[in-house]
């Protein structure tokens, strides 16, 4: 693999150079003195669920914002995020629901602990029609190197209950995640993963480069081999794997992307992505499987153009239990007769709460379509895959190349406590908290495929249903344990990290 190799070393001087014009240094936000601070009009506990009844129907100017305990995070990274600035005028009755909105963006960059202990925003004075707003916070541990240890199969249910938790079917090796690399909100993650596939990872994400904080880059590069290639779909709705012999790589690959982004305001971001993919199986694949690539062939290099529109308007984005979010993709999927595809999806979610805080109900509906509408089994894998995964057939796999589903759930806080931290507490929450949602869920589905090896599973439609247990806990980490039914009677338990899709 010289020429990737080459790529890379391409790619690496390329991040190094970029890392380095990034991070530029900046005020930081500390206050030059809050100790002559003081009144006795508003105290200082002034927060969001506090108005004092003298004030009604005031209007003040908000003088001065101070933030405290950003070490590295950039002032302008937090400010830009706050739904006023300083020299706005601001009504009183108004100002609760600002600083419930301003903690809200905050605590959504990710970067801050979410503990009440750790994160605060509150009136610190109020002189005249002058008020001075502080926001205290406590930066997360940005440097995560972690051990590698995942299984090959699609989610660690399928590897437990499919493959009989087979040892030599894990990937191990080093992950390192760097958030905040420069203070700008950028990441960084490098993942060395061997064992039974082999693979090199890298990425760098800032979300802005410009001085009006609005346009922003992130770069991807992916590389590797892999024993065993999942050739096609059985009549069971199980993929077909087949693996080499020995020191045998049957699957080669290289991925890499360049995305230019732009967030206008809060709540809305353009995505312009440009990327470049080659993809080599063994001939025993081509056996297996003819209709694996077009044309019959074993390898292929493509290019792939995308836009993608995605808003997100939610209370926690880690574990949203209200607002809104979607997401819409338009592709071009390579230029030749080799590789040819136009892939459309569209995502959306709703979240609202019932009665009160602990209580919610959402519903959410993902589509996808490819044209043409026949597609080699490569490019046309659907329900099972990524997102598109329903309840009830979590250890099928449905091919297609157009479908979607649709999914309602009902959920309810069970508990909801804290624990202190043994070790490392200079870099986790002073509290790390500890939720747990009951739920019901149902969800219907449908993969549209026109090639002779559609299913029993292909072309009708789908229902699905269950109930489970969501965990939520610190560094936006979220298990779903699920006890799910389908229409052919079948019962079984999964479990998975969760995301908003």
């Amino acid at each position: 693999m010289p020429g990737i190799k080459k790529y890379l070393l391409w790619l690496l001087f390329l991040l190094g150079n970029c890392m380095l014009i990034c991070a530029q240094p900046g005020d930081t936000g500390q206050p030059a003195d809050t100790s002559r601070v003081s009144s006795s009009v508003i105290p200082n506990h002034f927060l969001t669920d506090t108005i004092n009844r003298s004030f009604e129907d005031s209007v003040f100017t908000i003088r001065n914002i101070y933030i405290v305990g950003n070490k590295i995070t950039r002032r302008v990274i937090m400010l830009r995020e706050l739904p006023f600035r300083e020299g706005d005028s601001v009504n009183i009755k108004d100002l609760p629901g600002l600083l419930t909105e301003a903690q809200t963006r905050l605590l959504n960059l990710s970067l801050f602990s979410r503990s009440a202990k750790d994160f605060s925003i509150k009136v610190l004075d109020v002189e005249g029609a002058f008020m001075d707003i502080i926001i205290s916070v406590k930066e997360r541990g940005y440097l995560l190197p972690a051990p590698h240890l995942k299984p090959v199969d699609r989610s660690l249910s399928d590897w437990l209950f499919n493959n009989n938790a087979q040892i030599s079917r894990l990937d191990y090796g080093l992950k390192l995640s760097y958030n905040n690399v420069s203070g700008n909100n950028d990441k960084l993650r490098f993942n060395f993963i061997t064992g039974y596939t082999k693979q090199l990872q890298l990425s760098y994400s800032r979300p802005y480069i410009d001085s009006n904080l609005k346009w922003g880059i992130n770069l991807s590069l992916s590389l590797g081999k892999t024993h065993e290639v999942n050739t096609g779909t059985l009549m069971s709705n199980k993929p077909d794997f087949i693996g080499g012999g020995g020191n045998e790589y049957l699957r080669n690959f290289f991925k890499g992307a360049l995305e230019l982004t732009y967030r206008p305001e809060f709540y809305t971001i353009h995505l312009f992505g440009l990327g470049y993919q080659t993809l080599k199986v063994g001939d025993t694949v081509l056996k297996r499987n003819p209709y694996f690539l077009n044309r019959g062939i074993t390898s292929v290099n493509y290019p792939e153009v995308y836009y993608k529109l995605v808003f997100r308007n939610l209370d926690n984005i880690p574990y949203p239990t209200k607002g809104y979010a979607a997401e819409l993709l338009a592709s071009k999927i390579g230029f030749s007769s080799k590789m040819n595809v136009w892939h459309f999806t569209a995502k959306g979610v709703g979240y609202w709460h019932l009665g009160n805080p602990k209580t919610f109900y959402s519903i959410s509906a993902l589509g996808s379509l490819k044209l043409p509408q026949k597609q080699p089994f490569y490019t046309s894998q659907l329900l099972g895959y990524g997102d598109l995964t329903m309840s009830g057939y979590e250890y099928y796999v449905i091919d297609g190349t157009a479908g979607g589903l649709i999914k309602s759930t009902l959920a309810k806080q069970i508990t909801n406590f804290s624990i202190k931290p043994p070790i490392f507490k200079r870099w986790l929450a002073s509290l790390i908290p500890l939720k747990i949602y009951g739920k019901v869920y149902g969800n219907a589905g449908y993969a549209h495929n026109p090639q002779p090896w559609a299913t029993g599973l292909n072309n009708r439609m789908l229902y699905g249903g269950g109930f489970g247990l969501d965990i939520f806990t610190d560094y936006d980490f979220t298990l779903r344990l699920e006890f799910s039914f389908n229409h052919l009677g079948e019962s079984r338990f999964y479990s998975e990290k969760k995301a908003i899709f």
